[in-house]
């Protein structure tokens, strides 16, 4: 049954600041760390003193161009500096230092999975460097608000995304897969929880045969990919219940309260022309050249959904292991070095995504903390492809041992500890005599026609053989003597 809102569809961009991970500020010699006592990662050319200089971060450009390119944007030749003008209290030079008509880098797009399963690339307007402002604390002092400076000066990269996206669930896609880019190129380490990855979300409603745009509203205070989706989700119906009830939305900007789940209003949006956008004077043009940017493509890492289509096209894995593969890079590095140690991708895979990922979840650790080395890993599935282990021992008893002998092979591990399949034709033989000189009722049972008892036959041969019998060739056996 349709409804009202059926009528509409949303619009909405998204501006996603993200701090990059260089050693000092932006334009200062401050180190750029997280946390820290208040206002001690600071100096005279942070805070604005007068008779001070900016210096531009090279490592902010590098940065920012791996971005691009991992984007496919174009990227500026002549890169400027304006001042964007305005007041806060955690802004001390009473302007931020941005990129305002030369950003770094220009088009370009990225590609995301739609809820149907299909793709759907979404275009980027820009990415351009700033700083970061300071921040104001409102929770320590019931009387007043506080300002730690040591973000002030922080390097960003804002990267704008045009107006394609049409759902919370697709913002939520787009977000996920800028965080795992800055996190493969480790540019940013993308934690929304600590600030440094943060979200402004555009959101306009129009009825579906319409040509125009409706009137956007900028969504602020979103602090996780799952809160950007809510917000948007509530924005779209409160806008539509608006507008179907003959009111007209605001040009403003809101925050969104996690709890109630509900956005309410701030300020008017702000124009432009209110931040009186002017050159900055003390900063001269940055020329990106050809051959800076060849250089910086040598460093960059494989990119996820590059290894993704290597995973799908050339190791025959599914889309969703390929996809859980990729999610993280450290994972992902791992895996590389797993299958240049064995051929058998599949069994890679479930071992990795498997007993792999749940030790490192029981544990609290990520793989760079995992004690087995990928060669140890495909020593084990060698064992398992080679019938001298079964799957139920490897997983259950040798990894373990592995685990805590992490110098030892999988194979020094299994003879060691007795764990080694049986094949011996005539040790298997023993074992069947006597399961089925255990059952003689059953045995006529299952010649007459009960073949479902060949499971309990087995269960008594790998029970006499301490689990140790190769089951394969045990049950070719079995077979074999009950239908002599």
């Amino acid at each position: 049954m349709s409804s009202v809102y059926d009528n509409y569809k949303a619009v909405i961009g998204l501006e996603v600041h993200a701090q990059m991970l260089t050693k000092s500020k932006a334009f200062s010699a401050d180190v750029n760390e997280y946390g820290g006592i208040p206002n001690t990662h600071i100096s005279e050319i942070s805070l604005g003193h007068p008779g001070t200089l900016p210096r531009i971060n090279k490592s902010q450009i590098e940065f920012a161009i791996k971005l691009g390119l991992a984007c496919n944007c174009k990227i500026t030749e002549e890169n400027r500096f304006s001042r964007k003008n305005y007041f806060y209290a955690d802004l001390p030079k009473g302007y931020q230092i941005t990129q305002f008509d030369t950003p770094i880098c220009t088009e370009g797009s990225v590609e995301i999975e739609t809820k149907s399963g299909g793709k759907k690339s979404i275009g980027l307007t820009r990415i351009h460097m700033e700083e970061d402002s300071g921040k104001s604390i409102h929770d320590q002092d019931p009387y007043s608000s506080l300002v730690d400076l040591n973000r002030a000066g922080v390097p960003l990269v804002e990267i704008v995304s045009e107006p394609e996206i049409e759902s919370g669930e697709e913002a939520y896609q787009y977000l996920m897969e800028i965080r795992k880019l800055v996190r493969y190129l480790e540019i940013c380490d993308g934690n929304m929880e600590e600030g440094s990855l943060r979200c402004d979300a555009n959101i306009s409603v129009m009825k579906k045969v319409a040509t125009e745009f409706g009137q956007k509203v900028e969504v602020k205070n979103m602090n996780s990919i799952r809160n950007v989706q809510r917000a948007i989700e509530h924005e779209i119906t409160r806008q539509i219940d608006v507008l179907e009830k003959g009111g007209i939305i605001d040009h403003e900007t809101r925050t969104f309260d996690a709890a109630s789940g509900i956005t309410f209003g701030m300020r008017s949006k702000e124009e432009a022309n209110d931040y009186r956008f002017f050159p900055e004077p003390d900063l001269l043009p940055y020329w990106v050249t050809q051959k800076e940017i060849d250089g910086i493509k040598t460093t960059m890492p494989p990119l996820p959904n590059e290894l993704k289509k290597k995973y799908v096209s050339e190791l025959g894995l599914s889309e969703y292991d390929a996809g859980n593969l990729t999610e993280s890079k450290p994972i992902a590095l791992y895996f590389e070095e797993l299958i240049k140690q064995t051929n058998n991708h599949k069994a890679a895979t479930n071992w990795l995504m498997g007993e792999v990922k749940s030790y490192l979840n029981t544990n609290g650790i990520g793989i760079e903390e995992f004690p087995l080395k990928p060669k140890t890993i495909a020593n084990l599935i060698q064992l398992i492809d080679e019938n001298k282990v079964s799957n139920s021992v490897a997983s259950q008893k040798i990894f373990p041992l592995l685990i805590e002998n992490p110098n030892k092979t999988a194979e020094e591990i299994a003879i060691e500890n007795n764990l080694m399949q049986e094949n011996d034709n005539d040790a298997l033989s023993g074992f069947i005599d006597q399961a089925l000189a255990k059952y003689p009722e059953k045995v006529e049972e299952y010649k007459s026609g009960k073949k479902g008892l060949v499971g309990l036959f087995m269960g008594e041969v790998m029970k006499l053989s301490k689990g140790k019998a190769d089951p394969k060739k045990a049950n070719q056996i079995l077979r074999e003597k009950l239908e002599a």
